[in-house]
């Protein structure tokens, strides 16, 4: 399995956008976003989501870099067949990152090539006050 760095901390595909602003409930914002930038990456425009990267995420991983591993890591899943949400959870510490709001949002998830799969999309809000994608995981 391919990884990336997310804030000095190691994971596996990491992902971007811009997401909505911090009004309501801070798991829908995130949410919002994180179907957003979905579909960016569903449509292979790796290039689009890493400007949406959030900031932490930029810092960490080149554009050169994302686009490499998700040409090596996602293009092989095929299509997207499904996706169901699973879980959104916020918190304001993860490990390996540094403290603010996040959310870690889980989906049960079928690709054309790998049938059963979890994503785990982490929006962050970001210091323009926007949830941005800050990981992404697929296992």
């Amino acid at each position: 399995m391919k990884k990336l760095l997310f804030g000095g901390m190691v994971v596996v595909l990491a992902g971007l956008l811009a997401g909505l602003s911090a009004a309501g409930k801070p798991e829908e914002a995130a949410e919002s976003s994180a179907r957003e930038w979905l579909a960016l990456v569903d449509s292979g425009n790796y290039a689009a989501s890493w400007k949406e990267a959030s900031q932490l995420f930029k810092a960490n991983v080149s554009q050169e870099q994302w686009e490499k591993m998700m040409r090596a890591n996602r293009v092989p899943l095929g299509a997207v067949q499904s996706r169901k949400l699973l879980s959104a959870i916020y918190a304001t510490s993860l490990p390996g990152a540094p403290d603010g709001e996040y959310v870690v949002i889980k989906y049960d998830s079928s690709f054309e090539h790998k049938k059963t799969a979890v994503e785990t999309v982490t929006p962050m809000l970001d210091k323009d006050g926007h949830w941005r994608v800050s990981g992404y995981f697929i296992k």
